[in-house]
């Protein structure tokens, strides 16, 4: 992701915390993610460029699908954050991935690679098909763009249920969090539309999301984390306190309202896009 004016504020901020966030975020979504590159054609021997990697989760998916014989580079602005992706490949005995600092639109990163591949990345660019646009050129004939990313959406669409105060008022906040970051909060189903105007083939679909209700499920920590993360932002918006979130007791009072209500909680959905270029 680039830091420039022109892009979105990154939501989730930049803490240890947030780091922590984003791999329990990929525990709950990696298999979407590995469903989804498996679909797209990601397999053994491919050299595959990761744009905003973060911790490296998506990084280490593709580079277990491509194998010893394939190759993963994953990018992100962050340095500091790739530092964690770094030590994370080297402790899982990882030899085929290598992480760079800057902003993959921009860098000079050949054009030799089988496949391009994001997860939440998109939402925060300021022109989603124009990044899409540079960097399929990164990419041999017959390469793959791949992406998911996340849709609130659905969220204004869902009629609030009145025995779940507490997370229709999560819902709504969320919303507005990211709304008034400049994040492209329909950036999931909007990836059609990214991919046609970016001049790429018209994209395979497809969108799901977890939906828990268990005690030991692991969304109720997300969630409460993902909060945590935004709570700068809420208050810098003016829209909640950190006294009227609570987040240390968050997950417990999400967890009680599911067990009352008998109402699962559904966290965001995730779309996912693939298309391959002419070979």
């Amino acid at each position: 992701m680039s830091e420039s004016k022109s892009d979105a504020t990154y939501t989730m901020g930049r803490t240890q915390g947030e780091e922590e966030r984003l791999i329990q975020q990929s525990q709950l979504y990696d298999a979407v993610t590995r469903r989804f590159f498996r679909e797209a054609g990601i397999s053994s021997g491919m050299k595959v460029l990761d744009i905003g990697s973060g911790p490296g989760d998506v990084a280490l998916t593709a580079a277990e699908l491509v194998g010893p014989e394939g190759a993963v580079v994953g990018v992100d602005v962050n340095p500091e954050i790739l530092e964690t992706a770094r030590a994370r490949a080297q402790a899982a005995g990882f030899t085929n991935v290598e992480f760079v600092a800057g902003d993959a639109r921009t860098l000079e990163l050949g054009n030799d690679f089988d496949a391009v591949t994001g997860r939440l990345v998109l939402m925060y660019m300021a022109d989603p098909a124009d990044a899409l646009k540079q960097l399929a050129t990164r990419l041999r004939p017959g390469g793959i763009v791949a992406f998911q990313e996340a849709d609130f959406t659905p969220y204004q669409q869902m009629p609030h249920s009145p025995d779940t105060p507490l997370a229709n008022e999560l819902i709504g906040w969320v919303l507005k969090v990211f709304e008034r970051s400049g994040a492209h909060i329909d950036m999931g189903f909007g990836l059609y539309r990214a991919f046609v105007e970016a001049g790429l083939p018209e994209p395979y679909m497809h969108c799901e999301y977890p939906v828990g209700g268990p005690d030991g499920w692991a969304g109720y920590s997300y969630a409460a984390n993902s909060l945590r993360s935004v709570l700068p932002l809420l208050e810098q918006y003016g829209i909640t306190t950190a006294e009227e979130l609570d987040v240390d007791t968050l997950a417990e009072r999400v967890r009680q309202e599911v067990a009352t209500s008998k109402r699962p909680i559904r966290l965001v959905p995730h779309v996912t896009a693939w298309a391959q270029l002419a070979s």
